[in-house]
């Protein structure tokens, strides 16, 4: 006799209210290797909620990202602060989907770009947002607190127009 455990479907949804604050902090917490503070997190959310998504199974925050949008220089720059999946429901697209959500929000509002950074010895981060079209733009040494170095990965979301007339 075998037994299969049915997998209720994942459900994806913008943050809507502060109630939801404490499951996104501890699934950030358990996942992610850098201290936030709770200001950190209401700095994000607060500003830009709607470039913050949950995945959802019931109930249960299994999956959230967080991200921000500003000008940056001569453009407008999207920014992944915080992707964290919990260690169960992973290998299930769950962190792609909620980075896909993010980035066409971004695209909707005008993005010219999307940046993120990731530990450098993180193959699994760096594997999904390379598959996203992510490139690393640059290595940045001792990044996090813990002292291990980080990638600075890059979407373009635009493509530049060279003018003509330009030698």
């Amino acid at each position: 006799m075998s037994t299969s455990i049915t997998q209720r479907p994942i459900h994806y949804t913008a943050y809507t209210s502060e109630l939801q604050l404490p499951f996104i902090v501890k699934l950030v917490e358990n996942d992610l290797s850098e201290p936030y503070s709770i200001y950190t997190y209401r700095y994000f959310i607060h500003n830009w909620p709607n470039l913050c998504f949950l995945a959802m199974d019931g109930d249960k925050c299994v999956g959230v990202v967080i991200c921000k949008l500003d000008p940056h220089k001569d453009r407008l720059r999207g920014y992944i602060g915080m992707l964290a999946v919990a260690k169960e429901y992973r290998k299930r697209a769950i962190g792609s989907t909620l980075v896909q959500m993010s980035i066409k929000a971004m695209k909707e509002q005008n993005a010219d770009e999307v940046v993120l950074e990731t530990e450098y010895t993180n193959q699994g981060a760096l594997g999904l947002y390379q598959r996203l079209g992510f490139i690393k733009d640059k290595r940045l040494y001792r990044y996090y607190l813990n002292g291990v170095d980080a990638f600075r990965l890059k979407l373009f979301c635009k493509t530049m127009v060279k003018d003509e007339s330009d030698p």
